[in-house]
């Protein structure tokens, strides 16, 4: 965790790869096993007072139907967790978070966004340039870098949950291009080790009419992403992300029909089930 937290901000004390260059670290899902409220209770007070939309995303919402669940049934573990990340945006064609889709509904919220310290940041500046420019984003949020000087932390692609099987029957299309084989049991999506770059996400509006939502996550910014929405995350920056998640009424189908659909799973791709 010191060799971790050292680097977030420092790229001269980084991990190096066996190449001698700078590894990208993330902290995910932490803390992994018990509950952020009783680690970090004024952490954790701070944020409920920020979320948004409390009858939802608060444990004992109103809409949270979570907070309803019998007695008898296993309770999930909404979190929250957080996620930390350093920031690549000299690698447009990766992704911190690979595409794939939550159980539940989520609410993400950007609580802090840092640059290094002990190199020049213009070429980090042009690169989050380039890579908002090749985003897709609309010109307001392009505006909100060039113009009002935000410091943009992540940035964010995530499509309708009914583009789903859309999105997995071009991934398929594409290892049967390469010459690779799909098995049965594999999910395009479930696995996470895609992320659709701007190439990509041409190929799904030209062949399939299936448009995303890019949006530019800037600090104390909060995304939504509903249950089953498929969905990709890239570090512009180094970021620090705490998540809530929440089951809604709109949404409950999905988390149903989904916890059917993750008993299906392999081995292999049950250890990167979302939560």
């Amino acid at each position: 965790m010191k060799t971790f937290w050292d680097g977030f901000e420092n790229v001269k004390s980084r991990l190096t790869d066996d190449n001698g260059l700078p590894m990208l670290l993330k902290l995910k899902d932490w803390p992994p096993e018990h509950d952020f409220a009783e680690m970090l209770p004024e952490r954790f007070n701070d944020l409920m007072k920020a979320l948004p939309l409390k009858e939802y995303t608060h444990r004992d919402g109103k809409l949270n139907l979570a907070a309803r669940l019998p007695s008898l049934f296993c309770r999930p573990d909404l979190g929250p967790k957080m996620y930390v990340a350093y920031g690549s945006t000299l690698h447009l064609d990766k992704g911190t978070t690979n595409l794939h889709l939550n159980v539940s509904d989520e609410v993400n919220v950007m609580v802090y966004v840092g640059v290094v310290n002990d190199e020049d940041n213009t070429e980090h500046y042009d690169a989050i340039m380039n890579a908002i420019e090749v985003s897709d984003c609309d010109v307001p949020t392009i505006n909100r870098v060039q113009e009002h000087k935000e410091l943009p932390g992540a940035l964010w692609h995530i499509w309708d949950a009914k583009d789903a099987d859309k999105i997995r029957d071009l991934l398929n299309k594409i290892l049967l291009e390469s010459g690779k084989n799909v098995e049965s049991y594999h999910d395009a999506i479930h696995d996470q080790s895609w992320y659709l770059d701007r190439e990509l996400r041409n190929r799904l509006m030209v062949e399939y009419n299936v448009r995303g939502y890019p949006i530019l996550q800037c600090e104390g910014d909060a995304v939504f992403v509903p249950a089953a929405a498929p969905h990709q995350v890239r570090n512009l920056s180094n970021c620090i992300n705490i998540a809530e998640d929440f089951v809604s009424p709109e949404n409950v189908g999905h988390c149903f029909h989904l916890t059917e659909e993750f008993r299906n799973l392999t081995d292999k791709e049950s250890l990167v089930m979302p939560q």
